[in-house]
């Protein structure tokens, strides 16, 4: 039986063949990242790019799908590029070592990919995402903050300027509106941010000179990623042919 045929009787199999024939580029493989990922190999995609200059931490073990106790140590996109082709091996997919910033991005070239996803930390970068995927005309959609929240409910998937509640969107609403792009698809939370005892605003505290990341468990970045997976697979499905 073929590995797919659930998702071609679910879909049909014109629809299947659509998204065989589409090429994902993923920027950032990780709470989020890595189950965007899953899904999208999972329901039928035939060609993935992924990027993220990271290596598994033990601390990732908590909510990242790549992370187990063999991956600690190693290059996230080439724990992801295994994986995927476990999953399917005819899969075409790049590994991409890299952290996508406004510095390098002259150096990946997004307009041989159908959809760009953004679920990378940094905002310079989300900026630079959105601003050349929309000048190449190409759809993209963007995660906003998932750390310190709880209730998967509370997901929603709208344009940006219908966002509320997210201290990132609120920021990314600004950058955007500054350089008039609009019409921007994001995943978000408007459940307010939990930041535990040790953090303080906007995610980050100085503690011996180093940054502490935001407090996070599984639920809502698991959900979001496959919040922004089924995004892209509808939208690739409903693209007009030609």
């Amino acid at each position: 039986m073929d590995a797919f045929i659930r998702v071609e009787n679910l879909i049909g199999e014109k629809n299947l063949e659509k998204l065989k024939n589409s090429s994902v580029a993923v920027f950032g493989v990780g709470g989020v990242g890595g189950f965007i990922c899953e899904a999208l190999v999972r329901s039928g995609i035939g060609e993935i790019a992924v990027f993220d200059g990271d290596t598994v931490d033990k601390s990732n073990l908590n909510r990242q799908i790549i992370a187990t106790v063999d991956t600690i140590g190693k290059d996230k996109v080439e724990v992801v590029k295994s994986r995927l082709l476990s999953i399917n091996p005819n899969l075409k997919i790049s590994a991409n070592k890299i952290f996508y910033l406004p510095e390098n991005a002259d150096q990946v070239d997004l307009s041989k990919y159908d959809y760009i996803v953004d679920a990378v930390d940094t905002v310079s970068a989300k900026i630079q995402l959105i601003e050349r995927a929309k000048e190449k005309n190409i759809p993209v959609i963007s995660c906003m903050g998932t750390g310190g929240k709880m209730q998967i409910e509370r997901l929603k998937v709208c344009d940006i300027s219908l966002t509320n509640g997210c201290p990132l969107a609120r920021v990314m609403r600004r950058e955007l509106k500054k350089r008039n792009i609009f019409d921007v698809k994001v995943v978000y939370s408007d459940e307010g941010v939990n930041l535990g005892q040790n953090q303080q605003d906007d995610f980050v505290q100085k503690e011996k000179g180093k940054k502490i990341a935001p407090p996070s468990m599984i639920f809502v970045p698991a959900v979001a990623g496959l919040y922004i997976a089924r995004e892209v697979v509808t939208d690739l499905i409903s693209k007009k042919e030609g």
